[in-house]
């Protein structure tokens, strides 16, 4: 289990360059594996376009109070971005003046940002439908000023989606370091403990998992069906929906596939369960990333490949609805990951 991040590990795969050479090379550019680019030509949709805004999703800094094995953001303790209030005052005004219906915030663990409640006081103001704060579950339970949190979330009801790779502590624990499994579940039960997660609540409480491992996830269904009876007869914990991510090959799951041989079957896994129905609707069609120092991106992922908006509005100082809807979404083999099988994004299975 890595205790740092790449980039504190000075490893070459902090550099998002390397990565990008690493996606683009070898069994890419000697003809072995098509690239995303000409799979999807394929079926008619290069060059992938946006649509309407719909979800503003924003990293409010890459502090993380764990170092998980699949981190596709190389969040960890050692990370100091964090999105300053100023730039938190310029999402303000995209938010009051965009249409869309969903405000996503991400990591790093968002709760270790300083200014994190006072974002959400201020977003919850400007009238978003669907608030979302993604926990890693355990940064509730880390230190007593996050025990508050559950209460805080349900004064602005938010929507918590919270990262659970297993409802059995080995899987979880060989993901996510000793002790998680644990605290997660102890998070959870404060969580139900308020309303979150009943099922007649409109405290909406999701749980995310992705593979512990190089492959795909299983049904979404399923595995939610497996999820719900285990974590209620183990621990009487009651949650909504359960949505199933692939690991992207990025960062430190990049890592781990190349450090365990694993990284060109992966890739062929990916590329073989390619589903052209699930490029409809891939996430950045209608979401917007933004950074935690205020640069605009297609996705998440494409945020830490640093790859960033095919738009002259690069800033969110610079929003301009009409320059960003319609723009071709930037792409590499990364991409494979939210077309394969019945599709990836923030909100599970898109196919």
């Amino acid at each position: 289990m890595a205790t740092k991040s790449l980039k504190k590990r000075e490893s070459d795969l902090a550099n998002s360059n390397r990565q990008l050479d690493i996606l683009s090379n070898g069994i890419f550019k000697n003809g072995e594996l098509p690239t995303f680019k000409d799979k999807i030509s394929e079926t008619g949709q290069f060059p992938l376009k946006a649509k309407k805004l719909e979800i503003l999703q924003i990293n409010v800094g890459y502090m993380c109070n764990q170092v998980c094995d699949h981190c596709h953001v190389d969040a960890g303790p050692d990370r100091k971005e964090i999105m300053t209030r100023d730039t938190m005052r310029e999402c303000l005004e995209v938010i009051k003046n965009t249409g869309a219906h969903t405000l996503d915030l991400t990591g790093g663990a968002p709760e270790m940002n300083p200014d994190f409640r006072w974002f959400v006081e201020e977003a919850a103001k400007a009238g978003i439908k669907d608030f979302i704060v993604r926990s890693n579950l355990t940064i509730i339970r880390a230190n007593k000023k996050y025990y508050d949190l559950p209460e805080f979330f349900k004064k602005h009801n938010v929507h918590v989606v919270s990262s659970m790779p297993h409802w059995t502590r080995g899987k979880t624990d060989k993901q996510r370091g000793d002790g998680v499994f644990d605290k997660s579940i102890r998070a959870l039960q404060d969580l139900n403990a308020i309303g979150y997660g009943m099922p007649s609540s409109d405290l909406r409480l999701d749980l995310v998992y992705n593979p512990s491992g190089a492959f795909l996830p299983g049904d979404q269904a399923s595995m939610e069906k497996d999820f719900k009876k285990a974590l209620k007869e183990d621990f009487d914990i009651d949650f909504h929906n359960l949505f199933a991510i692939t690991n992207l090959p990025i960062a430190r799951f990049l890592d781990y596939l190349i450090a365990s041989e694993n990284y060109e079957d992966y890739m062929y896994s990916l590329v073989e369960a390619y589903n052209p129905s699930a490029v409809e609707n891939v996430m950045c069609t209608n979401t917007l990333s933004v950074s935690w120092d205020g640069y605009l991106f297609d996705c998440d992922f494409n945020q830490m490949l640093n790859l960033p908006v095919n738009s002259k509005a690069k800033h969110i100082s610079e929003y301009n609805e009409e320059l960003l809807e319609g723009r071709n979404i930037v792409i590499s083999q990364h991409c494979y990951g939210c077309t394969a099988g019945a599709g990836s994004s923030c909100q599970g299975v898109v196919a």
